[in-house]
């Protein structure tokens, strides 16, 4: 549904001016439809003091039924947009003026006798043409009012659909930038001599000792190159898909650096249905490795685990390396940077001296702007 757009009468005096130019409009529109109308006998001989009461009278008229088509037209535009049902919205706004329009002039009419004690004889709105002619120019003043709302409401639309587009444009093209960010850290891992070099040694090491467990590694091992070839230019991917390049992953750094490094992975399947970044876990997962010990004797934990249906968390203990160890930042910042260009929530780092947490929020497939994805 479009946004309420606020309408081109809001400040006050810009309200009073429109009322004078409806009275303007009232009169010419009354006069043009009934000349002769014994109104106009009936005004022009009346004392100076009754014809400015008539005016003011006239105006606050105007001004009601200006506000109330004011009303009228920005409750619709909440409720029943243009844009969706055009047809019914012209005549429930067309009905609703004329049924107001009527009433207020019922309303007053009631009043002038009842209360004023009005003769017939001498006063127009007894004149049922004249009559007429009142509920017929009013009518007419009020849609011109509609008209001029709804245009503005239409020329608003238009603008704020082009600025929505320029901005859609502008966040595509970042996306495409952090996207190919992500594809380069891809790659990266691919030709890292330590990566391949430490995976191939396992390899060869493994089928020496155990041809089956060698088989299974280099399944593996083709599997999470074949994930990173397929799906890191991705926008999002199912949580459920990345757990799955997960095991192959956790896999090969298990037999790679042994007990020195324990994941637990609890996960409900209603939040495997969600999406994130492809390569968020793994990213997450290098960063807990590059930057804490892997000792068997005091294994560096893992955790995945949902918190709610529409968030994830990796934790990890804190076990510092002795030398620092210089990081570039880059999988981190990837990711927030992804996050802000895919939805508003973005992941939370809390860290202290025993844990360090990333809380990733899981994405629904329709929180997602389709054009995002590619």
């Amino acid at each position: 549904m479009i946004e309420k757009i606020n309408i081109y009468l809001i400040s006050r005096w810009r309200k009073v001016v429109f009322a004078l130019l409806s009275l303007i409009m009232y009169y010419v529109v009354s006069f043009f439809l009934h000349p002769d109308a014994y109104y106009w006998k009936f005004f022009f001989t009346q004392p100076l003091l009754d014809q400015i009461i008539d005016v003011t009278v006239s105006l606050l008229f105007c001004l009601i039924i200006s506000r109330i088509s004011i009303i009228i037209n920005s409750k619709l535009n909440e409720s029943l947009p243009w844009t969706e049902k055009t047809l019914q919205r012209a005549v429930i706004q067309t009905g609703l003026q004329i049924l107001c329009i009527v009433l207020i002039i019922a309303f007053q009419v009631i009043v002038s006798f009842y209360v004023y004690d009005m003769d017939c004889e001498n006063d127009p709105l007894c004149d049922f043409k004249g009559l007429w002619n009142w509920v017929s120019a009013s009518i007419i003043i009020a849609l011109i009012i509609s008209a001029i709302n709804t245009s503005n409401y239409f020329i608003e639309s238009w603008k704020k659909t082009a600025l929505d587009a320029a901005e859609h444009r502008l966040k595509a093209a970042e996306n495409k930038r952090a996207a190919a960010e992500a594809e380069l850290l891809a790659l990266k891992l691919q030709i890292d001599p330590h990566f391949v070099f430490n995976n191939l040694s396992v390899l060869s090491e493994l089928i020496l000792v155990d041809q089956k467990l060698g088989y299974d590694y280099s399944e593996n091992f083709s599997k999470v190159y074949r994930y990173l070839l397929v799906n890191s230019k991705k926008d999002i991917i199912k949580l459920a898909d990345e757990l799955k390049f997960l095991r192959s992953y956790i896999f090969l750094i298990q037999n790679r650096v042994g007990s020195g490094v324990s994941f637990e992975i609890a996960i409900d399947e209603t939040a495997q249905n969600l999406y994130l970044p492809p390569l968020t876990l793994q990213f997450l997962i290098e960063n807990a490795l590059k930057h804490n010990k892997t000792i068997k004797s005091d294994p560096l934990k893992i955790k995945i685990y949902n918190s709610g249906t529409d968030t994830l968390v990796v934790e990890n203990e804190r076990i510092p390396i002795q030398s620092a160890v210089l990081s570039s930042g880059l999988g981190l910042s990837n990711i927030m940077g992804r996050y802000k260009l895919l939805t508003d929530r973005t992941p939370e780092i809390i860290k202290d001296s025993h844990t360090f947490k990333v809380i990733i929020p899981l994405i629904g497939y329709e929180d997602e702007d389709s054009n995002y994805r590619r």
